[in-house]
């Protein structure tokens, strides 16, 4: 009989690498998704035997994924089962955002616990792209170092922007409200950060809060959703059979530059009549306030300005309200383009959108009815994420390496060297 050759040896041993990495990715996805719960249930779920649980079990404790706690019945006949959950604090993904008033940041763990949050007023037009730069890589290092101080590692960043972005090289393309063109961000981010260790990539901010809503918000799970964003700009990100939608060159979602009024206000773009110029944050403090009114003051954070616009509404503001219907009938007129289109199950409103959403959901769902052709209109549901929806989309990207290939997080130097010291 002929013996198998090196190669063979070498192939099998490959095969046998990666079936492993996948079940161990399968486990702690389980815990991930379903919670703590006991081995044998974890072979009752995920269809492994129970000595293949026990020993991926162990080698995601050895790495510090996963915790062993109490013994619990699950309410099952018999001995109890050891618990197991994943940790807390080991490992943490970084969603850092940029956009036109402000610069926020957010560390997820694996459970998807909040770690870090932090939100800076900035106008990051009138500072320029070098600055503005300088001080993202300031507070993206003050994070890294944070979590380092409690044991955390950095399993990578996603930096969220509104414009066009080549994800594959890392480049912001064009952000019209920013007045940015071709700037390379993950490049500057990395030679400011002075390392090379943490896996930084760059995304469209409406993007990353659409995964962010399919993952963490109220209608999380959604297979078809539209997630719209109001801020200066208006950005789209659209999920269609549970897939982010992306198109043939990475730019789809820049909905907020669908031009309804050629002959209207004149748009960031340089276009006339964009979506974003009639619905936009902009347009709506051009409608409401002066050049003087602190809610026009960008150096005061976004939710305290958007706070006293719905103190305004809600104690009957007579052109505050007005705006707003205004504004709600443009969102519906928007609106039903996208769902005639992607005929989707939810329209999830994000940004200054869901927190002025009460003033505007009657206007919208009006001239959705009015306008939608196939059947009834969809859902329309205000996001519970706030102004974090991004960056916590930019969090659980970067996460998205761990829970593909656990193996990626090193073995605790304590369990090598009790490895060391049988």
């Amino acid at each position: 009989m002929d013996r198998p050759s090196s190669r063979s040896f070498a192939a099998t041993r490959a095969d046998h690498g990666t079936v492993r990495r996948n079940n161990l990715s399968l486990i702690v996805r389980t815990l991930r998704d379903a919670g703590p719960r006991s081995r044998a249930r974890l072979a009752d779920e995920t269809g492994l035997n129970k000595a293949t649980v026990s020993s991926l079990v162990a080698e995601l404790v050895d790495r510090g994924l996963v915790d062993e706690g109490e013994m619990q019945r699950e309410g099952v006949v018999g001995r109890p089962g050891q618990i197991v959950g994943l940790n807390g604090q080991r490992v943490a993904g970084i969603g850092l955002e940029l956009n036109v008033d402000y610069v926020a940041v957010i560390a997820l763990s694996l459970r998807g616990d909040t770690l870090v949050s932090r939100r800076l007023p900035l106008d990051a037009p009138a500072v320029g792209p070098e600055r503005v730069l300088d001080g993202m890589a300031e507070l993206l290092g003050e994070v890294v170092e944070a979590l380092a101080e409690q044991g955390t590692e950095t399993a990578g960043v996603t930096v969220a922007i509104p414009g066009l972005m080549d994800v594959d090289r890392g480049v912001l393309t064009y952000a019209p409200n920013l007045s940015w063109r071709d700037v390379p961000v993950v490049d500057a981010l990395n030679d400011r950060l002075g390392r090379r260790d943490i896996a930084i990539r760059v995304d469209n901010d409406a993007n990353l809060s659409a995964l962010a809503e399919y993952a963490d918000g109220a209608d999380a799970g959604t297979a078809d959703l539209v997630y719209l964003t109001g801020e200066v700009g208006v950005g789209g990100g659209v999920i269609v059979s549970g897939e982010l939608l992306r198109g043939a060159d990475g730019f789809s979602g820049e909905v907020g530059h669908m031009s309804l009024d050629p002959a209207g206000h004149l748009c960031g773009c340089g276009r006339r009549g964009c979506w974003e110029t009639m619905v936009g944050l902009g347009a709506l403090l051009r409608m409401v306030a002066g050049p003087e009114d602190p809610v026009r003051n960008p150096e005061l954070d976004l939710e305290q300005r958007l706070e006293l616009l719905h103190e305004r509404a809600s104690q009957g503001d007579a052109p505050t309200l007005e705006a707003l219907q205004q504004i709600g009938r443009g969102l519906g007129v928007g609106a039903s383009i996208l769902v005639n289109v992607f005929n989707p199950g939810v329209i999830v409103l994000g940004g200054y959108f869901a927190v002025l959403g009460e003033f505007l959901l009657k206007p919208m769902s009006d001239e959705l009815r009015a306008r939608v052709i196939a059947g009834a209109p969809c859902r329309v549901s205000l996001s519970r994420l706030g102004f974090t929806a991004a960056a916590r989309g930019g969090a659980h990207v970067a996460l998205d390496a761990i829970l593909g290939d656990p193996t990626l997080v090193p073995v605790l130097q304590s369990q090598r060297d009790a490895s060391a010291n049988p």
